[in-house]
């Protein structure tokens, strides 16, 4: 009988052990850098635990935001461009000449 409960103790024990460690390695590898990075704004990927800045599509396609509420819409997402600002569109569009 005492074998058995000795036996037993050193099991849970090893398990504690073990999934301790999984957990510290958990919060070690994903969670503490994932909440480092979106504390500074930025976008968490947890299967390739990357951290990215966030880029405006009109960066990458060189196109200039025409539409006000689009560009409103990505001021109040705090997206800026490469050059720190985006460009500001007219507040009225001028009726079109035909």
């Amino acid at each position: 009988m005492n074998r058995t409960i000795d036996r037993l103790k050193l099991i849970f024990l090893a398990a504690f052990a073990l999934l301790s460690a999984g957990a510290f390695v958990y919060h070690y590898g994903w969670v503490w850098p994932a909440q480092k990075c979106e504390a500074s704004g930025d976008w968490w990927d947890w299967r390739t635990r990357t951290c990215a800045h966030p880029i405006p599509i009109s960066d990458i396609t060189g196109r200039v935001i025409k539409d006000r509420a689009a560009y409103d819409a990505a001021k109040a997402d705090g997206v800026t461009g490469k050059t720190g600002d985006l460009a500001r569109p007219p507040e009225t569009v001028p009726a079109a000449k035909n």
